[in-house]
């Protein structure tokens, strides 16, 4: 059974925001769109609000579906739920992660992400004016 996972692609005036995970457990120190796994009987969408309030105390709206990914690990395999978000309020704080960054589509290829974010990054440099 895959590990259900929601993440948010949070744009600000053309920027998406990435997180850097701690530097232990799966997928150390990889950056990432901020999101996690849901709690049992939670939706995708409120587990995307709640994981950027604890992770990075921010709130967000979420807009849309974006993309969904089936990605197998070494360890696990997850389906993840991109979704496409807006910034309601709060400045990114580092509570559960390493760092923070606001980047430009044509950026992302500078960043290691997850396997499983692959796709969604393709989308959104295609999207790029």
């Amino acid at each position: 059974m895959p590990v259900l996972v929601a993440a948010a692609v949070v744009v600000r005036d053309g920027r998406i925001l990435l997180t850097k995970r701690p530097p232990r457990g799966h997928l150390a120190s990889m950056w990432e769109f901020p999101g996690g796994k849901l709690e049992p009987d939670e939706s995708p969408e409120a587990a995307v609000v709640r994981e950027c309030r604890e992770e990075i105390d921010v709130e967000i709206r979420v807009v849309d579906i974006l993309d969904a990914t089936y990605h197998r690990y070494e360890s696990r395999t997850v389906l993840v739920l991109f979704y496409e978000c807006e910034l309601v309020s709060g400045e990114v704080r580092h509570v559960g992660v390493e760092e923070h960054v606001w980047v430009s589509p044509a950026e992302l290829d500078h960043y290691e992400l997850p396997a499983a974010d692959l796709n969604v990054v393709k989308k959104l440099r295609k999207r790029a004016p």
